[in-house]
């Protein structure tokens, strides 16, 4: 070795171990904000071809790397700093981790002689803090030798790849991520993602109830879009003649106007009965859980078919025949089998066609609606929908327009997104920003990765510093904010159940001239000119904002 390339090599450090491997892994777009112990690890990001992102505050670079991913389909990467900023972070990785979107984190920490104890003056220096990170990620490891960094990441980002998908916790201490490194660079690294190929005995009595069955019903979770499911899903419904509902996870999985689609209204009792009255119903990619259940109302009387990667949700509401397996496996096994099936499903819901009580159930949810005095609601909505291109990507935060988009949101080409894993505040402008930047990194123009972001005053005041990330990085969002005064749902709720509503109403700035004040052109409009602002909005360049000073209701699931 020359002392030319010796001291080349000396320069390196666990830092740039960690930025080689993951450049080898594939990782184009880093998101994150330094911190003093993650100094190594940001000054080697300066050494190498990924594009950081630096978002104002931890826990929006969570959401930011959420929305990278849903939005691109690769792994997020998030780096973080130790103590606060670790734990900043986690109501993003919370949403991530309910949701089963893929993301890396490599966070720092105090120096090795530091770990496990408590000593006095430790800068950002918690108990454990991989314990903390415990709850809201598939796996967490601490590298204890800079020589050791290539594989802890690398076992990470497999981890996070297999589904159950989701986020992983890689922690170094800082002086692990300072320590030269005499070992060639990271060139090459293989994460793939293990395999769990459905049991072929519970697959098999699922094809028997199936092909025995007269009125099948499929729900469709989040998971049949995580595993790009949705060609399996379709053939295997017009294969079995299955009416198919989408939760809000999985919107988007089934065509919104296919003859068999009951479209997202799971949270209408019309669509509970149908499902209610199913003598096989599959449901593929969802815990059927609390919304997709019609809030726990939902009372099967056939059997039940629950498929889903993570066998903790398997009959975690509904004894089932819990099959554990990615949807994408199941619902090709499933087609292929149904295809073999002498004479096919003959659907037949008491003398009914399927696509009968498809389109009868429809017109009783529209009928619904018609009693509820909700003109303004759904035409705010439908502006929208008409406003946004065929294949534009969206990204919602827990407001009532987010609640209304769960049941009445056709995705068409695009994708639909939205905190409804956890729930938390903050969600939609931050996802939006690494969902656009992701697109951006991957090709698209300015115009093709142009997202929309929506919002409430309450959860934009969770990411409104995020207008600097937009800022900055010329990112193509535009953020509609539907301003009510409040927490407008939680205004409802507590109206419903108390009579009174109690701290939902908000003090709140001038969202347009706070917005300006940032360099991001913004306005305000009228609720009836909403699909003008956004049509014109969405042709500028650069980030901007869109403000609608509104009070929406939301729908009662059924009239009483």
């Amino acid at each position: 070795m020359t002392s030319e390339m010796s001291g080349n090599l000396a320069q390196r450090n666990g830092g740039d171990l960690v930025i080689e491997t993951l450049e080898a892994l594939g990782a184009k777009t880093v998101f994150g904000i330094p911190g003093q112990h993650a100094l190594g690890l940001f000054d080697a990001l300066s050494r190498s071809d990924l594009h950081f992102v630096s978002s104002r505050v931890e826990n929006n670079s969570a959401f930011a790397a959420d929305g990278y991913s849903r939005a691109t389909g690769e792994v997020g990467v998030l780096f973080l700093s130790t103590g606060p900023g670790a734990l900043t972070s986690l109501a993003g990785l919370q949403e991530a981790y309910a949701t089963g979107v893929p993301i890396v984190v490599v966070a720092s920490q105090i120096p090795l002689d530091g770990l496990g104890a408590r000593r006095k003056g430790m800068l950002h220096q918690l108990d454990d803090q991989k314990a903390s990170a415990a709850n809201v990620t598939k796996s967490q490891r601490t590298v204890h030798h800079a020589s050791g960094i290539p594989s802890a990441i690398q076992d990470a980002w497999a981890d996070a790849i297999t589904v159950p998908q989701g986020p992983v916790w890689v922690e170094v201490p800082q002086d692990v991520l300072l320590a030269p490194v005499l070992v060639p660079p990271v060139v090459d690294a293989l994460a793939e993602a293990y395999e769990h190929p459905p049991r072929v005995e519970l697959v098999n009595e699922a094809v028997r109830w199936l092909s025995e069955a007269r009125r099948p019903v499929i729900v469709a979770g989040g998971g049949v879009r995580r595993a790009r499911a949705e060609a399996e899903l379709l053939a295997v419904a017009e294969l079995l003649g299955a009416p198919v509902i989408c939760s809000p996870g999985g919107n988007g999985a089934f065509p919104w106007n296919h003859e068999l689609s009951l479209q997202s209204w799971v949270e209408d009792r019309h669509a509970t009965e149908v499902l209610e009255d199913a003598d096989v119903l599959i449901v593929v990619g969802s815990a059927l859980g609390e919304v997709t259940s019609n809030y726990f109302t939902l009372e099967p009387r056939g059997h039940l078919i629950q498929i889903d990667a993570e066998p903790r949700v398997l009959e975690s509401n509904r004894p089932a025949l819990g099959i554990r397996a990615d949807a994408k496996a199941a619902l090709e096994y499933l087609r292929d089998a149904l295809v073999k099936v002498e004479g096919g499903v003959n659907a037949d819901w008491h003398g009914n066609t399927p696509q009968q009580v498809v389109s009868e159930t429809l017109a009783k949810v529209a009928e619904r609606l018609d009693s509820q005095d909700l003109a303004k609601e759904r035409k705010f909505m439908a502006d929208i929908r008409a406003a946004v291109p065929a294949g534009m990507q969206t990204f919602w935060d827990m407001t009532i327009s987010a609640y209304w988009g769960w049941s009445c949101w056709d995705s068409k080409d695009g994708q639909f997104h939205s905190a409804q894993g956890a729930g938390g505040l903050g969600y939609g402008y931050p996802s939006a920003i690494g969902g656009a930047l992701g697109l951006q990194v991957a090709g698209a123009s300015a115009a093709e990765a142009r997202v929309l972001a929506v919002s409430g005053d309450g959860s934009s005041m969770y990411s409104i510093a995020e207008l600097a990330t937009a800022k900055q990085h010329n990112a193509p969002v535009t953020w509609l904010i539907v301003d009510d005064g409040g927490y407008g749902i939680l205004r409802e709720y507590m109206v419903g159940a108390f009579g009174k509503a109690t701290a939902t109403e908000l003090a709140r700035p001038d969202f347009v001239a706070l917005a300006e004040s940032f360099g991001v052109p913004a306005r305000l409009v009228d609720h009836t000119n909403i699909r003008e602002a956004l049509e014109e909005s969405f042709a500028a360049d650069g980030p901007n904002v869109v403000v609608v000073q509104t009070l929406l209701k939301m729908f009662a699931p059924t009239h009483l």
